[in-house]
């Protein structure tokens, strides 16, 4: 079958190619993929820049297409079931095996373009929500709020209630995060009106410290990402000094009570519903993966790119 493969002597991309057929185990389903989208952790990867956990490895953790082959334990969708999908790797490719615990069935008011955009940003989105505690009536930044987690994290927050300040490199990327229900949009966390009840920092760099300084008392910043890839320094003097009993926590979205499937349900009722809104910045034949990954890399994209295969 046809695949993605990463190339790592033209700077980290990738390149069609031919790979082996998927050889599914007994809890996994083979997926026909219709369309599939880019993470900004996946062009880490290419580059090196975080561990490949995989022997062979391939990118590829978000995906919708149909089953062609139901689990051989019998759970699972059916064979002909139209789902989306997060695999840990090799998604980007014509078909792929898929644990099913990481699937979740499509209604047909749900398309694979909608759908591909769904799982690793989604599934960060509601579990750093959870994470955060209940936000009715709370004030919450986030910082790099452009991607594909900021518009999922700044709808779902600002529907619950939350007055949700959203940081993003220019006013014109964070338009659509205004329409979202962001209640401000700022261009840095130092520019933020706090104090905070709750930070999302994803960014790194001096943006942490600067949106550690807005926490309000008792307030919590979630740590959850490094997209600039810049350490941070954080006076730990500064800190004591700073709002009291704050609070740093740790995230990775990994680690839940919950499975990837029962997520992807709940995100997939969301959209069919009309409760959440993909921000889909980028739609292309996959044919142009390789693009993408430097659209992305560039900060080209606002919200998720997808990639059909035809």
């Amino acid at each position: 079958m046809r695949a993605q493969l990463p190339v790592a002597e033209a700077g980290g991309t990738v390149r069609v190619g031919d790979a082996p057929e998927p050889v599914p185990a007994a809890d996994e389903a083979l997926v026909a993929v219709e369309a599939y989208s880019v993470n900004r952790g996946e062009t880490f990867q290419l580059d090196g820049r975080l561990d490949r956990r995989w022997p062979g490895w391939r990118p590829g953790k978000d995906v919708a297409g149909t089953v062609v082959r139901a689990a051989a334990d019998g759970t699972g969708p059916a064979a002909g079931t139209r789902v989306v999908a997060h695999p840990p790797a090799y998604g980007w490719a014509e078909r792929a095996a898929v644990p099913v615990h990481s699937i979740a069935a499509l209604p047909d008011s749900v398309d694979a373009v909608t759908a591909a955009a769904l799982p690793l940003a989604g599934i960060t989105a509601l579990r750093l929500l959870r994470a955060a505690g209940p936000v009715a009536g709370r004030r919450v930044l986030i910082t790099g709020a452009s991607g594909g987690v900021g518009h999922y994290v700044t709808e779902l927050a600002a529907s619950s209630g939350a007055a949700v300040t959203a940081v993003s490199a220019t006013r014109e990327r964070g338009a659509r995060l205004l329409e979202l229900g962001a209640h401000a949009v700022v261009t840095s966390p130092a520019d933020a009106q706090g104090p905070y009840d709750v930070v999302l920092e994803s960014v790194g760099g001096d943006s942490l410290p600067a949106a550690l300084a807005r926490l309000a008392p008792g307030g919590l910043l979630v740590w959850f990402g490094q997209a600039s890839r810049d350490p941070v320094t954080l006076d730990f003097f500064d800190f004591f000094k700073g709002p009291a009993q704050a609070r740093i926590a740790h995230f990775d979205y990994t680690r839940a009570d919950t499975t990837y499937a029962d997520e992807l349900t709940t995100l997939v009722r969301l959209v069919a519903s009309g409760r959440l809104h993909p921000e889909i910045g980028s739609v292309r034949d996959w044919s142009r993966t390789a693009d993408v990954v430097a659209d992305i890399r560039a900060r080209r994209v606002r919200g998720n790119a997808v990639l059909t295969v035809g």
